[in-house]
């Protein structure tokens, strides 16, 4: 029997291991459609008011094109569900996605896993902006094009963001692109955190009858989401996500060093720099409408390299389908939980959160 030539077996395997990469891939990114789908379809289900939870999806079916359905659900009940449910479960998703998409590019340009998308000051930022729109008065919301809480929130949070980079850039004492550079942005963010707390701090203590509102807003809240705040922040999400789609190739050089990704030719302050925007953008628009909701973008992307493995190529869409659906399902607790009141999405999300963030310390399987 004539010998196979070397070069044809190492092709060879070469292709088997990349249809194998492709179709674990491909199941990976098929489970967490149908994660997402799924949720959308019960988050939409359920509610006080309305039609039955079981005939939510034929409703929903008999809106697709080219099927019809005789659901049950009269006009009025869809009007329900679409205007009253569907806004906040897309809301929802749109929030979970991007924080998991933000927290996992954190961790990745930074090379450290406890990193959250609120680590440069985007929470704080947001929340002295909220805190600045209600203490002067909502009373003129009417004359405004847009309401003045999230779109405080958002610059805020947007010049916080600046001021960390600017201060860790300034006071890094080496070039932009080196590791000590990143570490002293994890520090400026912690200083400048501090004293953008400080702030708000001494701002509520001077304005006592808005404490309950402002609390409120940080705790996070999906309640009363419209077709309006999803499509306010679509943009932004949309954008980001694309950026960071488009670098998860640097985010895996990163892992190995700032200073050998430099050897493999990456401008690595330009993108560290380019992440941190995408990422911060996108978190800032989210939280924005949606208050602060803590530990998706810690627990979400830890979750999937512990089940589907650490490479960027796949962590980071698979932290936008799982965290959306992460997020639409913690939703649900919220509203049945202390029915007709709510319980603040990001006080579930904390129960559901630290417990699991817990157990990774615990087994110390926190994956870099």
């Amino acid at each position: 029997m004539a010998a196979v030539p070397a070069d044809v077996t190492t092709a060879d395997a070469v292709v088997t291991r990349a249809g194998t990469w492709s179709s674990v891939n491909r199941r990976w990114y098929t489970i967490g459609a149908v994660i997402l789908i799924a949720s959308i379809v019960l988050g939409a289900s359920i509610g006080p008011a309305g039609p039955a939870s079981w005939r939510v999806p034929f409703a929903l079916l008999d809106h697709l094109p080219w099927i019809s359905i005789d659901s049950g659900v009269t006009d009025a009940q869809w009007n329900i569900v679409w205007r009253i449910r569907m806004p906040r479960v897309i809301l929802a998703a749109l929030v979970g996605g991007m924080l998991s998409v933000a927290g996992a590019s954190y961790q990745g340009v930074f090379r450290n896993p406890l990193v959250d998308p609120y680590l440069l000051g985007a929470a704080a930022g947001a929340g002295l902006g909220a805190t600045l729109a209600l203490t002067t008065g909502r009373t003129v919301t009417m004359s405004w094009p847009v309401d003045p809480v999230p779109t405080s929130a958002f610059v805020v949070a947007v010049l916080t963001v600046a001021v960390t980079y600017l201060v860790g850039a300034s006071f890094s004492g080496s070039s932009p692109g080196s590791g000590r550079s990143g570490v002293t942005l994890v520090l400026a963010g912690v200083a400048v955190v501090a004293f953008v707390t400080a702030v708000q701090t001494f701002i509520l203590q001077r304005n006592q009858d808005v404490v309950r509102e402002v609390f409120q807003w940080i705790l996070g809240r999906l309640s009363g989401a419209t077709w309006s705040d999803v499509v306010l922040i679509l943009p932004y999400v949309t954008i980001s996500c694309i950026v960071l789609m488009l670098h998860r190739r640097h985010l895996d050089v990163f892992r190995v060093g700032d200073d050998e990704a430099a050897a493999l030719g990456v401008s690595v302050g330009r993108t560290r720099l380019v992440i941190v925007i995408a990422a911060t953008l996108g978190t800032a628009a989210v939280v924005s409408v949606s208050g602060l909701i803590a530990f998706v973008g810690l627990v979400i992307p830890h979750a999937i390299r512990l089940v589907a493995g650490a490479g960027y190529r796949r962590l980071i869409p698979l932290s936008m389908l799982f965290g959306a659906a992460f997020l639409i399902l913690a939703d649900i607790p919220g509203r049945m939980l202390s029915s007709p009141a709510e319980t603040p999405i990001g006080v579930v999300t904390a129960f559901l959160g630290a417990p699991f963030f817990i157990y990774l310390l615990r087994t110390r399987r926190i994956v870099g």
